[in-house]
């Protein structure tokens, strides 16, 4: 699975910077249309490019005007902005600055988290999404993001608690759904894991962490040909997913396909050299 390796969940704070400079002593009003389009560049308003919202956020954090709240979340946009582009060495020097300036911006927290785990840094990601949470205990994304986290470090039941959290809070909360079934199928809970599967499936018919997830129940269910068919779905839209090729070519081994089998298991793991150690823990040897 992807973060959430599966996922993406953090999407860019929207128009809370024009509601923080608004409310400074009229200083809106006072500014020229340059300095208003520089705010709305940087609020990413009209769907702007992560090039232009960090121009427009650099802009505003050099001018040095407006009030403390504006820089927090001019930082914290930005960081939003260089995460766009995979910039996380950026990102993550912004999200740090936004938190020191406001260390009760669980946003920033939450943004930092996601940037550090991108980066593999999975135990400061953990640190900077329980800081969020103890800032908002009900922030599904946060226990979601975090148990992206837990399942890049293996720790299936701590990441099957938060799923369950983030589901709580947040039923629509697809990329928590879909982690859910991937995190339940390794630990054996089939049926459920089922459940969660085809609830994202039926509303995101491309999604290929979910047809991997569902592929994986399906093979140790003994659904030989129904994880070929919901890996080839996997691979239609992520050709280069290893787990899904890896899978495929375990369900043809056992369909008696050892030609087909080896040819997948091989180019599986020139993707990811370890991928048959990852099965073994899934519980497929």
């Amino acid at each position: 699975m992807e973060m959430t390796a599966r996922a993406s969940f953090i999407q860019a704070v929207m128009l809370a910077l024009m509601l923080v400079l608004s409310s400074s002593s009229g200083w809106a009003q006072k500014q020229k249309g340059s300095s208003l389009k520089t705010v709305e560049l940087c609020n990413g308003s009209d769907h702007v490019s992560p090039e232009a919202r960090i121009d427009g956020c650099t802009a505003f954090i050099e001018a040095g005007e407006g009030a403390l709240n504006g820089f927090v979340v001019a930082y914290n946009n930005r960081g939003n902005a260089y995460s766009a582009k995979a910039d996380y060495e950026r990102a993550i020097k912004d999200f740090l600055e936004a938190t020191r300036l406001d260390p009760n911006y669980a946003k920033a927290f939450n943004n930092l988290g996601v940037a550090y785990l991108r980066t593999g840094a999975h135990d400061l990601a953990i640190s900077a999404f329980e800081e969020a949470l103890k800032l908002n205990p009900n922030y599904g994304a946060a226990y979601a993001n975090r148990a992206a986290a837990y399942l890049k470090a293996n720790a299936y039941d701590r990441a099957a608690r938060d799923y369950d959290e983030a589901i709580r809070l947040d039923p629509k909360l697809e990329a928590a759904r879909s982690g859910r079934c991937w995190t339940r199928a390794v630990l054996g809970a089939l049926q459920a894991a089922l459940e969660d599967c085809d609830i994202v499936l039926r509303s995101e018919t491309n999604n290929a962490a979910a047809y991997d997830s569902r592929a994986l129940i399906n093979l140790k269910m003994g659904q030989f040909s129904a994880a070929i068919d919901d890996y080839n779905s996997a691979l239609r839209f992520a050709p280069k997913l290893a787990s899904a090729l890896y899978g495929r070519g375990l369900a043809r081994f056992k369909l008696g396909d050892t030609d087909g089998g080896q040819s997948d298991m091989s180019a599986a793991k020139k993707i990811d050299a370890r991928i048959d150690e990852a099965f073994v823990r899934y519980g497929m040897p």
